[in-house]
Parts: C-alpha cells; structure tokens; sequence
C-alpha cells in the first residue's frame, strides 16, 4: 500500500473516531435547545390543564373574584357568563382554570399566569383539595398581600360557587407545603364560606365574613 493510500485510510480512522465522539453530543445539544425549558412547560401545562368541557355542562354566572384594581390589597366580585359543569369537581377545576386564565385585566390577577391546577378533588365532609404547580409559589409576587389575595380568591370563588363546601387544602405539586411563598401557612386548612354577593351586601341582607 502506497504512502498516500496510509495517510488517507488514517484520515478516514481519525474521522470516524471523531464522529462517533462528538456526534452523540450533537445530538443532544441539539434536542436540549429544542426541549428548552418554556416548550417543556407549555407541553406539561397542555397535559394537565383541566376538560374545557364536560357533557353537564349548562351556561350560568359564575361569581369570580379576582383583585380590585380600584382598592389595592381587596378582592373585587365579577359576575362571568360561563358553562360550568353539574359535578362538583368538574366545576372546580374549570372555576379555577378561569381564575388564572380570564382575570378581567392585569392588575386583577391573583394567580400568577404559569400556574396549572394538576388536580382538584373533594373528600367527605366538604373538604374541596386543589393541588396547584410549583409556580403557584415560584411565580408568586413577594409579600403577604398577594399570598392573602390569592388564597382569598380560590377561597372565595369556589364556596360563591359550589354548594356545601367548608374546607380548603391546598398543596403544591401533590405535596403539603410549608407556607405559599413564605408568609401563608399551607399546612392546616382554609375556611370556606360563600361571601355575600354585591347586591346583598348593599341590602344589608348579608352577615360578612
């Protein structure tokens, strides 16, 4: 074998050894920067977002309640044309969903945007548990305030809207957490109690809570 024949087979061994090194870490650069990170949420998010619709499903005005523009650190009703299903953890879950998807305009959002709701279910005694993601308390704006609103909202959009609840855990990525973002104790329960609705509350009809 000729000179140049060597020095071009060693050429090609040299090339094949380089390629079966560095083309497996091509790759999977290459499949990381295709998987980033927002892709990899919105693909969880599209996985557990809860149904849009169930066959119970009936229009009816929900009574939502998202922040107050108007009076910070206040939570403001908003009566909202929706479909909300018959069964009472369907209802939750797309009460909820609402609540993070549809506030009326920035500054009412009580539940930061990347929040999904992974489950939300009921136990005896009208014990209503929504297990939220991590970004329920990532994304939380810092201070006491916003955690209170926040709770307060779930709280209050849920009893306004399902009959016969009393209670209400919330857990974070199917775990009890210590607090919300650092203030609101999560490892006991909520108190629920349907607020009186604007017109009542204007009749004095209604006993505050």
């Amino acid at each position: 074998m000729g000179r140049r024949w060597k020095i071009a087979v060693l050429v090609l061994v040299v090339l094949v050894i380089a390629g079966a090194i560095y083309l497996p870490r091509l790759y999977h650069r290459a499949v990381g920067l295709e998987r980033n990170p927002t892709s990899e949420q919105a693909e969880r998010h599209a996985i557990i977002e809860p149904p849009v619709s169930t066959p119970s499903d009936v229009e009816t005005k929900a009574r939502m309640f998202w922040a107050s523009p108007a009076s910070p650190g206040k939570l403001q009703e908003t009566d909202v044309e929706m479909k909300l299903s018959a069964n009472p953890v369907e209802r939750g879950k797309q009460l909820i969903a609402a609540l993070i998807a549809n506030p009326p305009s920035p500054e009412s959002r009580t539940l930061p945007a990347g929040t999904s709701l992974e489950e939300f279910y009921l136990l005896p005694g009208g014990v209503a548990v929504a297990d939220f993601s991590s970004e329920l308390s990532t994304e939380m704006p810092s201070g006491i305030q916003s955690e209170l609103l926040a709770v307060d909202s779930i709280s209050d959009t849920l009893a306004a809207n399902i009959p016969n609840l009393r209670r209400l855990k919330i857990l974070i990525d199917g775990h009890e957490a210590k607090t919300l973002a650092g203030h609101i104790d999560l490892t006991g329960y909520f108190r629920l109690q349907a607020p009186p609705s604007a017109l009542s509350a204007a009749n004095g009809s209604a006993t505050p809570h």
